[in-house]
């Protein structure tokens, strides 16, 4: 828009110019022209008096028979001697420099638009020179229209140069945009569409392609070290809580005992970060989609319920769902299941004093809502982004079992399915919503 009103201004300048350099010119030549006819009237007068003047004028006035000419030679008092002019102007003083004015000229039938000049000469008498300017100023009228119909329309070429300029480069940064969206997603194979023209878009695009494989190349390169170490890890971790659970049979010493069921805990803690570390890491590499199904998410939720029903009751929760109408929707069962059921988890570690969790589900703009609310102690408001870091614990959970993946297993489902996780005040309580792209 800046380009467009710049481009508008210059062009309205450049038309200004024009219009007022011709008007000028016009006037120019017609001060000229009066100007000459004076000079060349003073000349005969001087030549030859009043009787030389007069025949020149008659001379003059007789060739140029309905010219643009306006000749008054006058006597002191103002009475016509000689000229096309019925009598002295009351506007215009003996002594005058350039006047436009109406006059009548003495064969005309109407006023006309006349420049003049006014002059005494050395024997008290007057002399007036002009020119009809009626044609200059049409002229002039009609040159202003036609700059003002050039600017009218070049406003709207202008403007529609801009729209159509501002469509092509909005459509390139949207490409770019919509291909950041889909990487930012998770797809890092995503690259921006080069047409090979060379302008500035293509070797933007062409910065950009060269950008993500260098990211791919290092997240896909952290991913397989990352999911390797957890594999390779899982393998000498069950092994040693499989020694620590046949020590635990054979032991027979209580303080030994205790100590083994505390290192047995603490295994089974290790190993369920290494297998929450893979699933994280296969949701955010996108494996799975092609377990997509359609799934009715109300049959979900109550087999979750049936599922941790026995657990909530045993630690004093009552577990139910609010599905608010029917909804079907294609999600990964078991990584859906696997993140509701983590946050039931935690609403029965952390919600300290409560008794109730829901399990809800709606649709909201395009998007299929899980949610997981307690009416626990929650969690204050300026602290939700900390706790969906990952391995982020909030200081009253400390002394509570646990790893800090179970958000960020949460949130990588939510990835999965081009959606999002939201922590809410449940007033009271905390309210955890899992949001999922409703593909029906």
């Amino acid at each position: 828009m800046l380009a467009f009103m710049l481009q508008f201004a210059v062009t309205g300048g450049v038309l200004l110019f024009v219009q007022q350099a011709s008007k000028r010119v016009l006037d120019a030549e017609q001060h000229e022209l009066v100007r000459e006819l004076q000079d060349e009237l003073m000349a005969a007068w001087h030549a030859g008096g009043e009787p030389e003047l007069r025949q020149i004028i008659e001379a003059r006035l007789e060739t140029t028979h309905g010219g643009a000419e306006v000749i008054l030679y006058a006597r002191p008092d103002g009475k016509p001697i000689a000229g096309n002019l019925g009598a002295w102007p009351t506007v215009i003083a003996p002594r005058a420099d350039w006047r436009s004015i109406d006059l009548y000229r003495t064969d005309g039938e109407r006023p006309e638009r006349m420049g003049v000049v006014a002059m005494r000469l050395p024997d008290g008498s007057r002399l007036l020179t002009g020119h009809v300017i009626e044609a200059n100023l049409r002229l002039v009228r009609v040159n202003r229209e036609a700059i003002l119909l050039a600017l009218l329309a070049g406003l709207a070429m202008s403007l529609l140069g801009a729209l159509i300029m501002g469509r092509l480069i909005s459509r390139k940064i949207q490409t770019v945009a919509a291909t950041a969206n889909m990487v930012g997603d998770g797809t890092l194979s995503e690259r921006v569409v080069t047409d090979g023209s060379g302008d500035a878009f293509d070797a933007l695009g062409r910065s950009i392609n060269a950008m993500l494989d260098r990211i791919e190349a290092l997240v896909s390169q952290l991913r397989l070290l990352t999911d390797g170490l957890a594999h390779d890890l899982r393998s000498p971790v069950t092994r040693m809580k499989s020694l620590i659970e046949r020590a635990i049979v054979d032991t027979r010493d209580t303080a030994t005992l205790s100590t083994l069921e505390r290192v047995s805990a603490e295994v089974e803690t290790l190993l369920g970060m290494l297998s929450t570390a893979l699933q994280i890491s296969r949701a955010e590499s996108g494996i799975g989609r092609d377990r997509f199904a359609e799934i009715d998410v109300a049959a979900l939720l109550d087999d979750l319920v049936e599922i941790y029903g026995p657990l909530a009751e045993d630690m004093g929760f009552t577990l139910q769902t609010d599905v608010r109408g029917p909804i079907r929707t294609r999600l990964h069962r078991e990584f859906v299941s696997q993140a509701i059921g983590n946050l039931i988890e935690n609403a029965l570690k952390y919600a300290e004093n409560g008794n109730r969790i829901v399990l809800g589900a709606s649709v909201s703009a395009g998007q299929v809502v899980l949610t997981v609310a307690d009416n626990g102690p929650g969690i204050p408001a300026d602290r939700h982004e900390e706790a969906l870091k990952r391995f982020g614990r909030l200081d009253p959970a400390r002394h509570i079992a646990g790893s800090g993946l179970g958000l960020a297993l949460v949130e990588a489902v939510a990835r999965l399915h081009n959606g999002g996780i939201a922590l809410s005040d449940n007033a009271p309580g905390l309210c955890v919503a899992l949001s999922l792209q409703h593909d029906i």
